[in-house]
């Protein structure tokens, strides 16, 4: 039996961990087994920037926590090396930075993760982390709702040119049959 004051430990890594699920918008689970050294802190360094969290965790811890945050259908993948990234206000960071750090490392591999409190596959957090950042989304948008704007301005300049070299003419041509 362990004792006492490690149980206490433990219970309390288990109450941060689930603390921290449920403050997250977004987590990525992996299996980190096969990476180098210089590759994880190349890996955590961007995650940092990133604004993501990133920490290895026992298999055990993280299915304690898990079940306390409501996310228990990810007991299935927590088996060998496991780690969690997780992002408190930005939906799609942790899944970019590790989508494109798992494609470049073959033993790296995404098992599972969550977004709002689902727990969803590889597949979802495949196209999670293909979108493009929030910035971009954000320049689109405004181009799309600017670009009507932008036509009718060009429009109505057009016109006003067509009319300022018009009017010479018909001056000219009022002029003719005075004379």
């Amino acid at each position: 039996m362990p004792s006492e004051k490690i149980l206490e430990k433990k219970k309390q890594a288990v109450a941060e961990l689930t603390e921290k699920l449920k403050g997250s918008c977004a987590g990525v689970i992996v299996d980190y087994k096969g990476i180098t050294v210089d590759e994880d802190t190349k890996l955590r360094k961007e995650l940092r920037e990133a604004g993501v969290e990133y920490k290895v965790v026992k298999n055990t811890l993280l299915h304690l926590a898990a079940k306390e945050a409501g996310l228990s259908e990810i007991d299935s993948v927590l088996e060998g090396t496991t780690a969690i990234a997780l992002c408190a206000d930005d939906h799609v960071a942790a899944a970019r930075v590790i989508g494109k750090f798992a494609d470049t490392h073959k033993n790296y591999n995404i098992k599972s993760g969550f977004l709002d409190g689902e727990v969803i596959g590889t597949d979802m957090i495949n196209s999670l982390a293909k979108l493009p950042s929030r910035e971009i989304l954000l320049a689109t948008v405004c181009n799309v709702f600017n670009a009507p704007i932008a036509a009718f301005a060009r429009a109505i300049q057009a016109v006003v040119d067509q009319k300022s070299e018009e009017t010479p003419v018909e001056a000219s041509q009022e002029e003719t049959p005075a004379e």
